[in-house]
């Protein structure tokens, strides 16, 4: 599959020349595709995409430290579970790993991930569960940019609008409690929103949603075969966004029910 991923040179050097922030969210489904005898490991090629997007911070939901039964189910396969953690094992060469787990279920657990080009600083996580059948959380963790600290908070949604609310609430009152109010901040994942409402509350905290120019449709990134939803996304303060990205094609629709969402961003 080497073939078909591409960097976006372009995007590559006009954020070099004009010190741009360059962001990907990616729900990767927890490395693994299909049911029954279809099923089939995909951990590696997602590898490869991870390192296809170029961006300096890679905001990651459904990530595994470990699982023992998909380990040994795929212990014979030529390309086996990774010895390490997911998100260890997707980081690009010279990137920093953040990682904490929202869900531990019977043969393993997991969570939220940041791959970052650049130092990482403190990293929290803050439970936002709404119940006990849904382990949700928030990852924080600490980025120095460019002499500047980006507060990155990855997350992952319920997959009830009521509950969505309410973690939407309690994210706000963590970023107030948390978060100083003058640092840049990026808030970026799958945010499950089907209906397209919580761009409100979460405008209540000062935060924008990264968009395509005005007149342009939302790109799609769910489902990734033939997508239809903007379920993962990117909300900032403090940034201006300049451009937004989904990669599509076969091999980005096979490896996740997910596509990747890319924006690039300036200070405002």
């Amino acid at each position: 599959m080497r073939s078909g991923f591409r960097h976006s040179s372009q995007w590559s050097a006009s954020a070099f020349a004009a010190k741009r922030l360059r962001v990907a969210t990616y729900n990767i489904h927890k490395g693994v595709r299909g049911v029954g005898p279809g099923k089939r490991l995909e951990i590696h090629n997602l590898g490869l995409g991870v390192k296809a997007l170029d961006a300096d911070l890679v905001f990651l939901q459904e990530v595994r430290h470990f699982h023992h039964r998909d380990a040994q189910d795929f212990d014979h396969t030529f390309f086996g579970w990774p010895d390490q953690g997911q998100a260890e094992f997707l980081a690009p060469e010279g990137y920093g790993v953040a990682y904490r787990t929202n869900a531990v279920t019977r043969h393993g657990e997991h969570g939220n991930a940041l791959l970052s080009r650049w130092p990482l600083g403190d990293v929290d996580h803050h439970d936002v569960s709404d119940h006990r059948f849904e382990q949700r959380g928030i990852l924080h963790v600490r980025v120095q940019w460019q002499g500047h600290e980006v507060h990155a908070l990855v997350a992952h949604l319920g997959l009830m609008h009521s509950s969505r609310v309410r973690q939407v609430q309690r994210l706000g009152d963590y970023i107030a409690s948390a978060v100083p109010a003058d640092a840049l901040l990026v808030v970026a994942g799958d945010f499950n929103d089907w209906g397209e409402r919580l761009d409100e509350p979460m405008a209540a905290s000062g935060l924008c949603r990264a968009e395509p120019p005005s007149g342009r449709k939302r790109p799609a990134t769910f489902p990734s075969r033939v997508p239809v939803f903007s379920l993962d996304r990117i909300y900032t303060r403090g940034l201006s966004c300049m451009q937004v990205q989904v990669p599509r094609g076969p091999n980005w629709a096979r490896m996740s029910d997910h596509l990747p969402f890319i924006a690039e961003f300036e200070l405002s």
